[in-house]
C-alpha cells in the first residue's frame, strides 16, 4: 500500500527486453541499504518489485521488471532512458497517512487536454499562482471520478476539483510542481491513473441486488 505522497524523483537510466517483459533501472536518492529485494516501490503509479539494487554516489540503481500486463495497461511501456519518474516506497504501520489509501494497482491512462495558471489576481497579490490540470478518464472509469474525491495519478494523491461527464480537473500548487514530475506535464501526454479503493468498492457493492 502506498500513500501517492512522492517520496523522490528518479530518472531511468536503461530499458532492456520486450512487450513480454522488460527489465527497467532506475536511478534514486534513496538509501540502498534500505531497498531489500522483493520491496515494492511505485514508479509514477504502478507498483514494481525491485530486483536488483546497485550502490552510487548520492543514492542507487534500483531495477524492477514489467511484464506484459503492466506494460499494456501503464505507460511503462513507454519509458525510455532519461524518463523522470514520481517514486515513493510502501506505506509502514505507523507512517503518516497524508494522501489517500493508493495501492499501486493502474486502473488505466488519462490524458492531459489541457493546462493553465490560476492566479489570485490584484484582490490577492501573495497568493502564488497553481497550475489547473483538465483530464479525460476512460469512459469505463470516469463513473468513479467525483467531485472532492480522491485519485492518484502517475502516483500522486490528488484532489478531483470539478467533474464533467468523462473530463475532470485537478490543481497543483507550486511546491508539487517543483517537487514532482508535473512541472513538466504537457497537453497530450497520458497519465497512470488509479481510482479511489473506496470508489471501486462502493460501486461494486451497489451493483449486487438487495
Amino acid at each position: 500500500m502506498f500513500t501517492g505522497l512522492v517520496s523522490d524523483v528518479g530518472e531511468v537510466v536503461s530499458v532492456t527486453g520486450d512487450d513480454r517483459l522488460r527489465r527497467i533501472r532506475i536511478r534514486s536518492h534513496y538509501d540502498p541499504a534500505s531497498i531489500a529485494l522483493g520491496a515494492s516501490i511505485a514508479c509514477s503509479g504502478p507498483c514494481l518489485t525491485v530486483v536488483a539494487v546497485e550502490p552510487t554516489e548520492d543514492g542507487c540503481v534500483f531495477a524492477i521488471d514489467a511484464a506484459a500486463e503492466t506494460l499494456a495497461r501503464t505507460h511503462v511501456g513507454a519509458w525510455r532512458e532519461g524518463r523522470r519518474l514520481n517514486l515513493e516506497r510502501s506505506l509502514r504501520i505507523g507512517d503518516e497517512l497524508g494522501g489517500h489509501l493508493v495501492s499501486g494497482h493502474v486502473d488505466g491512462l488519462a490524458e492531459l487536454v489541457a493546462r493553465e495558471a490560476v492566479t489570485g489576481g490584484a484582490s490577492d497579490p501573495q497568493w502564488a499562482p497553481s497550475d489547473r490540470f483538465t483530464l479525460r478518464a476512460p469512459a469505463h472509469l470516469a463513473r468513479f471520478i467525483a467531485e472532492k474525491g480522491s485519485v492518484c495519478l502517475d502516483g500522486t494523491s490528488l484532489t478531483v476539483n470539478t467533474v464533467d461527464d468523462d473530463l475532470f480537473s485537478v490543481l497543483l500548487i507550486p511546491h508539487t510542481l517543483a517537487v514532482t514530475t508535473w512541472g513538466e506535464r504537457r497537453v497530450g501526454d497520458v497519465l497512470n491513473l488509479e481510482i479511489d479503493l473506496i470508489a471501486r468498492y462502493a460501486a461494486r457493492l451497489s451493483e449486487r441486488p438487495a
